[in-house]
């Protein structure tokens, strides 16, 4: 090993050297080695860690800096900021006046020029609008259950609560709103308590939260429930994963994502042991997901009727770690990136073409051709490089380079995953805020409404209404709603 200083020279630290110092001097000589080889690692991986950005890595956008600037992608036009001259106007149209809760007609009564009274009407006056909230109060209703005493055998008999009615002292609407407030609009539980009783006048306190809380989850089981149920029934399902905690445990925030709805999940593992169990042997569909290696065994070890190549790596990943390579202080492993970043740049291009409807599937499959062979030859010659920056990158993808494809063999099939990272967009904010969740039961009602949340997004359903719903059908005993879609 050669030890340098800051004049510039070195010396060379052979074992012939240290084999000549005293027994004492040696194994001090071979701890700072060690130490400086440690350290030397060290450095390597932190000033790896200060290259990485969302453009260049798998790190989600969420954790660059608010005010941290993006490497600029074009050349700025010149333009202010804000609307453009000539651009259309937008203004909020009127409703019409039969809509309105109140119309004020007001008419001069004078000339402004000459004084003189005027009289009439204008068949076409200025219509100005103004919208404004209404007064917020709570409604209470009482319920009065009477006791009353038999005449012939004495004995008192109290009077129901109707069906549907709730025992505690929180309507429906009521607690899917509190539900509302930590899951969708991610408030925490003193500040949904506050905003409750601040704004809207209804008495809250933080373990009322919790009530609310457990009692939804309690009503979305059942339509959370037939949602996993259906998950190994799905043609694709887009999967990934983000980090989490729930109490003193690390965990895992899972999201899987079909073409109608989408189910969450927290685990305290991240192992494929979270895949069989939700997927079972049953699912024969394709998987989009990162190159996570609990993936593999779906496609290495698939049942017998399904092919080998049934996941579909994503080629958005791909791209950053190109763009990584391209960041890379090896002049190598620049000249790789560069290479591997133009075909892939093409494939962007030709599917952005397919999936216009400008070029068929055949003329697809045929421009695709070229692209999947010049890749694999850079892919091959990253193998043989005999840059340990490269090897293991280009081995692993050369070794798997069927999962690269299958969107070219499969039709319906995407090149990418972004329909699950973009589902996972809104839960990982709420991580950030709320820094995961402090019980099993917490974990169970974050899951539960996050499904909701996001597959009423892809249903185009008012998530509070179906809330809402699933709610009183709790409380009156009844079939809840389902998040299946309609057939």
């Amino acid at each position: 090993m050669g030890l340098g200083d800051n004049r510039g020279m070195s010396i060379e630290i052979t074992e012939e050297l240290i084999a000549r110092q005293p027994a004492e001097a040696q194994a001090v000589i071979r701890l700072l080695l060690r130490q400086v080889a440690e350290l030397q690692t060290r450095v390597a991986g932190l000033e790896a860690r200060v290259g990485k950005t969302p453009e260049n890595s798998s790190l989600p956008p969420s954790s660059r800096h608010p005010h941290a600037k993006p490497s600029p992608k074009k050349m700025k036009e010149g333009r202010k900021r804000g609307g453009q001259p000539g651009h259309p106007k937008h203004k909020r149209p009127l409703i019409p006046p039969e809509e309105c809760d109140d119309v004020m007609p007001l008419k001069p009564t004078e000339c402004r020029r000459c004084g003189q009274q005027l009289a009439g009407e204008d068949a076409t006056p200025l219509r100005h609008q103004v919208w404004e909230l209404p007064e917020i109060k709570p409604i209470v209703v009482e319920y009065q259950r009477h006791r009353l005493t038999c005449p012939c055998c004495r004995t008192q008999t109290c009077a129901p609560l109707p069906p549907g009615v709730p025992t505690g002292q929180s309507g429906p609407r009521l607690i899917a709103f509190t539900a509302l407030l930590m899951a969708y609009y991610r408030q925490s539980k003193r500040r949904t308590a506050e905003f409750l009783e601040t704004l809207l006048g209804q008495p809250c306190s933080t373990d009322l939260t919790v009530k609310h809380q457990n009692l939804v989850a309690a009503a979305l089981a059942p339509a959370y429930g037939k949602l996993v149920e259906q998950l190994p029934e799905q043609d694709q399902l887009g999967i990934d994963e983000t980090a989490t905690k729930e109490a003193s445990h690390m965990a895992w925030l899972w999201t899987f994502v079909a073409g109608s709805f989408t189910v969450f999940g927290i685990r305290l593992s991240r192992s494929a042991e979270i895949l069989a169990q939700l997927l079972t042997d049953r699912f024969r569909g394709t998987i989009h997901c990162d190159r996570a290696k609990m993936y593999w065994a779906l496609g290495l070890d698939p049942p017998p009727d399904v092919p080998r190549h049934r996941l579909q790596w994503c080629w958005a990943h791909l791209k950053r770690d190109s763009q990584a390579l391209i960041d890379h202080s090896d002049h190598q492993v620049k000249r790789l990136g560069r290479d591997l970043m133009r075909p892939t740049k093409k494939l962007f291009e030709v599917w952005a073409r397919y999936r216009d409807g400008t070029i068929t599937r055949r003329g697809f499959q045929r421009l695709m051709k070229p692209i999947h062979e010049e890749i694999d030859c850079l892919l091959l010659r990253g193998v043989f490089s005999g840059n340990p920056h490269l090897i293991g990158m280009c081995e692993e993808l050369y070794g798997h380079r069927e999962w690269l494809w299958t969107f070219v063999d499969q039709p319906g099939v995407e090149p990418t995953n972004n329909a699950s990272e973009r589902s996972l967009r809104h839960a990982v904010i709420w991580r950030k805020l709320s820094f995961g969740t402090q019980s099993e039961r917490g974990s169970r009602f974050v899951e539960r409404m996050l499904t909701v949340i996001e597959t009423c997004r892809q249903q185009s359903r008012n998530t509070c209404d179906f809330l809402t719903t699933t709610i009183e059908a709790h409380f009156a005993a009844h079939t809840p709603p389902s998040l299946l879609p309609k057939v």
